[in-house]
């Protein structure tokens, strides 16, 4: 298993049992109101089986914590209410989003994956900062 990684592009990757996990936040500044104390992020995100084994994405699991150290779980079936099936060599992709009372925070998480022959395991979501130009105390 390796740790997490980031590339030049701000991506965020971790591989478990030749699953790779690779996130993309961005802010969205239009749908944020920092007035308000509402921040808001989407990820992308890509999840490619380089094993030689069909696996299923199960379950989610998702700690949200934002700067002021409040902790969101976010625990169900699947990803934007799908459970993919992933062949040896394949990938699946999704976008999705998140909103803070901060404007920053930083989340992590897991995949549960289901292997053919029943057998559950946990694939790790790489930690990855929430962050916009509004962190530090800036107020505009």
């Amino acid at each position: 298993m390796q740790g997490p990684s980031m590339d030049d592009a701000g991506a965020y990757a971790e591989t478990t049992r030749e699953i790779t996990v690779t996130v993309q936040p961005y802010y969205l500044e239009d749908q944020s109101h920092p007035d308000e104390r509402h921040f808001v992020w989407a990820y992308h995100v890509r999840i490619q089986n380089n094993g030689g084994q069909t696996v299923q994405l199960v379950n989610r699991h998702w700690r949200i914590t934002d700067s002021l150290g409040n902790v969101q779980e976010v625990r169900g079936a699947g990803v934007v209410g799908e459970q993919p099936v992933l062949r040896p060599g394949e990938s699946f992709e999704y976008t999705s989003g998140t909103p803070l009372a901060t404007p920053s925070g930083i989340m992590v998480g897991e995949y549960q994956m289901a292997l053919e022959n029943g057998e559950a395991f946990d694939v790790q979501i790489p930690a990855f900062s929430l962050d916009s130009p509004h962190a530090g105390g800036q107020v505009h």
